[in-house]
């Protein structure tokens, strides 16, 4: 694996899941892969679990790491080809990824989509200029239209708790109140279409997603019919992709609640996290037994490990 920008970088998405399972059992089994490398991790917006799991992915690896916060730990970067630099941002992408790549063997990078430019936010600038000029392997800890690192670990996770060779699953909106990138939906839609499984798609008309990330996801609009013998219950909050970047809706219908969970084959609850209680979920279910977010964001870790050792392995 050269890059890891999204599902297209994965050669075998069963090798990668099974490479996560078999690292949660020996963390350190690979650990002279990553002796005197450094991995950078770039970040342009904030992070909990992405940042700490793919540290310690990194240091399980035998690997340095540093850290940064763009624009507040370094110049504010300009990403944009042939502009006049007398604005706010005091350095060139091309310099400063092509000096990070001096510094690092590999760099991850983590930025959100802005929700109000479609084209521009769809154009994926920050990883394509990264790419383009760092001469290092990229890592998308999270861009303007995908999560992959998440969605590796929603596999992994899935492979572990399901009680059926072809599990349904359910990728459900939830209510929020702001607005929200359609980045973490459209991964996991471009993931779970390459496993075998039963895979619908639940959500308010008008929040209907990019096909291209789509695929041949089944698109339900009636969430309890969706949520009908369910083997795992994935909620996201996204705003629309048409009307882009509008709340077009807070309905709190929408909201998983015991009642709807009940609809399910005893299926268990997963949510990327952070998860805006009451809101989205109701303390029942997030606090029940039937909830796998703790160990969903547990395997974080692994997606990320996989994922280095892959690089790490062609370097």
């Amino acid at each position: 694996m050269q890059h890891f920008l999204s599902v297209h970088d994965a050669t075998n998405i069963d090798t990668l899941v099974n490479e996560g399972l078999q690292l949660k059992k020996s963390p350190f089994a690979h650990k002279h892969l990553g002796e005197n490398k450094t991995i950078g991790l770039l970040f342009f917006n904030q992070s909990l679990r992405t940042r700490l799991s793919t540290q310690r992915a990194a240091q399980n690896l035998g690997m340095n790491t540093m850290v940064m916060t763009v624009g507040q730990d370094s110049w504010g970067l300009e990403l944009e080809e042939g502009v006049i630099m007398d604005g706010g941002n005091a350095e060139h992408v091309k310099e400063a990824a092509a000096v990070m790549g001096k510094y690092c063997d590999i760099l991850a990078v983590r930025a959100f989509a802005g929700l109000q430019d479609r084209e521009k936010d769809y154009a994926e600038l920050v990883m394509t200029q990264f790419k383009k000029y760092a001469g290092v392997p990229i890592v998308n800890l999270e861009s303007a239209t995908r999560h992959p690192l998440q969605s590796l670990a929603d596999c992994i996770t899935i492979e572990e708790y399901k009680t059926t060779a072809r599990p349904k699953v359910v990728l459900t909106w939830a209510p929020h109140f702001k607005s929200l990138p359609q980045a973490v939906a459209n991964s996991f839609c471009e993931w779970m279409t390459r496993r075998d499984v039963e895979f619908v798609v639940t959500h308010p008309e008008g929040y209907e997603l990019n096909p291209d990330y789509l695929n041949n996801a089944k698109v339900v609009y009636n969430q309890d019919e969706a949520f009908a013998g369910a083997d795992f219950i994935y909620a996201k909050n996204w705003s629309s992709y048409e009307q882009y970047g509008k709340v077009l809706t807070k309905d709190p219908s929408w909201m998983i609640t015991q009642q709807k969970m009940d609809l399910t084959n005893k299926g268990k609850f997963m949510h990327c996290l952070p998860v805006r209680r009451n809101v989205k979920v109701t303390d029942e279910v997030i606090d029940g037994p039937q909830s796998i977010v703790v160990e969903q964001a547990g395997n974080r870790l692994w997606s990320a490990q996989a994922v280095l050792k892959q690089i790490l392995e062609t370097l």
